[in-house]
């Protein structure tokens, strides 16, 4: 068996693109996959294949629930060693896991413009961009932070974001 991590992007969000947990369980376990386990209603999702996956299963996922609930959500399809490497990789350590975050993204970006992000940036922000994921350390919140909201554009490629305490969870999942 092989484990996988899949991470929605964009689910349960101000009330659009509602998917309970239970239904995307049984959207999965109905494309076959096996011990399905998912945590907190944003789509941190583990599981299990007979199967090695490719990074391309996502797009099968993304169109099963597009299938079931009228929307496509973007997924990113990680194995737990990737997942463990991006942890092991983190430059900042917190013991408030709401403060530090991790932003996966889909694929290296081409052109990162991160000095425009270094323009947005607080004086006690942090921030690194290491292989796949873009690391923030925001100790007066995320919620205040003026670059959170042009990451994404400034990677030029999709990204989700977790944060610390989730990321250990679904660490443990594994």
């Amino acid at each position: 068996m092989y484990t996988f991590i899949a991470l929605f992007r964009g689910i349960n969000v101000g009330g659009r693109n509602s998917l309970l947990m239970r239904e995307l369980i049984e959207i999965l376990e109905h494309m076959g996959l096996e011990k399905v386990r998912t945590y907190i209603q944003s789509g941190n999702v583990v599981f299990q294949s007979t199967k090695q996956l490719s990074a391309g299963f996502s797009t099968d996922i993304s169109l099963a629930v597009e299938n079931a609930k009228g929307f496509k959500p973007g997924v990113l399809l990680l194995s737990p060693k990737e997942f463990q490497t991006a942890i092991n990789e983190c430059p900042f350590s917190s013991d408030e896991g709401k403060l530090l975050h991790f932003f996966f993204l889909s694929e290296m970006p081409a052109e990162p413009d991160l000095e425009s992000l270094a323009v947005l940036k607080s004086e006690t922000e942090e921030y690194r961009l290491i292989n796949k994921v873009f690391y923030l350390y925001a100790p007066d919140g995320i919620g205040r932070s003026k670059l959170v909201s042009k990451v994404e554009k400034a990677m030029g490629v999709s990204v989700t974001a977790r944060n610390w305490n989730t990321v250990r969870k679904v660490l443990s999942l594994t």
